[in-house]
């Protein structure tokens, strides 16, 4: 059949209309396409910038732990022209020897500090291992410049717990020397007086996660409060850590609001944490969020139970770990001029 001239106009008409149609749907896909794709990337970091941000940060552990911890910018004032003195700590994991200058202003800056063996303490050393073990620390502190009246021993708190202290303690004074004992309370108020900055008093709290107990501290004005709970070494007698954590948070609920910002944190578990993340040879770390830390030991993973529950009950989102500051220190600075 032929067409007629008029047919053959119409359809064509009919294949421009369809054309036309067809290529303005397309052309709107796209658009809306390209608009989508526009808004995700308005919302969305690409992932270009998120590896570069997280390969930069320095940080230890997930960023999402790490990314929100506050900066801490604050350098401890140097002693002048102070006098040398010793104290030899008695723990529950061992005896530490540290070696202090102070100035007349009770400043202090630490000179040398030697951490020793928890042999002793673990009860499985003779009173002669001991006597020889204390005399080597006594030695080491006299070569260095320190008078033998200054030289002082402490026991921990957690230490009067343990079998082995009293043979310490028996060995100590056969050698002539004084010993002093110290109460949990005691020595979380030592620990303040070491730890926490003057600066700091009216915005932070002091955490001593210890292997026998931790002691959390704070000025209550100018007085110093101080509550004991579970060590680091409480999975030795099967408590659970859920009994632990409940414990951790009632003691530190106790902390005035206005003096959580902020929490100077010293012990055992803690250094663990520090070493993960220190900078060079600095005296202050910034720990990460405890959700960072995967420690792989009974010891290490009870200390971070403890430092969790510390967390999550006070907020504090700036825990500062100090290389230097301990309970026995802040004894030596309770004594006479």
């Amino acid at each position: 059949m032929r067409l007629t001239f008029a047919s053959k106009a119409i359809i064509a008409a009919i294949i421009l209309v369809g054309l036309y149609f067809g290529i303005r749907r397309f052309t709107a896909t796209n658009e809306d396409m390209g608009r989508a794709a526009r808004t995700s990337a308005s919302t969305t970091a690409p992932v270009d910038t998120i590896v570069n941000n997280d390969s930069n940060s320095g940080s230890y552990g997930p960023a999402a732990a790490t990314g929100a911890t506050p900066a801490f910018t604050y350098d401890a004032p140097a002693p002048v022209d102070g006098k040398l003195k010793g104290v030899v700590e008695l723990g529950a994991s061992g005896f530490n020897s540290f070696i202090v200058r102070i100035d007349q202003n009770r400043t202090w800056k630490l000179e040398k500090a030697d951490f020793g063996n928890s042999l002793v303490m673990e009860n499985m050393a003779t009173e002669d291992d001991i006597r020889k073990g204390l005399k080597a620390y006594i030695a080491q502190m006299l070569d260095f410049g320190v008078g033998g009246r200054d030289i002082h021993f402490v026991v921990s708190s957690g230490a009067l717990k343990a079998e082995g202290t009293g043979k310490i303690v028996k060995v100590l004074k056969g050698l002539g020397y004084v010993v002093n004992t110290v109460t949990p309370e005691k020595e979380g108020v030592l620990g303040l007086r070491s730890v926490l900055p003057a600066s700091f008093a009216d915005r932070a709290f002091v955490a001593d996660i210890g292997s026998g107990n931790t002691k959390i501290s704070w000025l209550d004005g100018s007085q110093p409060k101080s509550v004991e709970t579970y060590g680091a070494k409480y999975f030795e007698k099967g408590t659970a850590d859920a009994t632990v954590a409940t414990d951790v948070k009632d003691k530190a609920n106790q902390i005035p609001a206005d003096l959580r910002a902020t929490c100077f944190i010293i012990g055992g578990v803690p250094f663990e944490m520090a070493k993960k993340v220190r900078k060079g040879k600095e005296r202050y770390t910034v720990l990460d969020a405890p959700s960072a830390y995967q420690l792989d030991n009974a010891k290490s993973k009870a200390g971070l139970n403890i430092y969790k529950s510390i967390a999550d009950a006070t907020g504090c989102k700036q825990f500062v770990f100090d290389w230097d500051a301990n309970f026995t220190i802040g004894y030596l600075l309770t004594l006479p001029k």
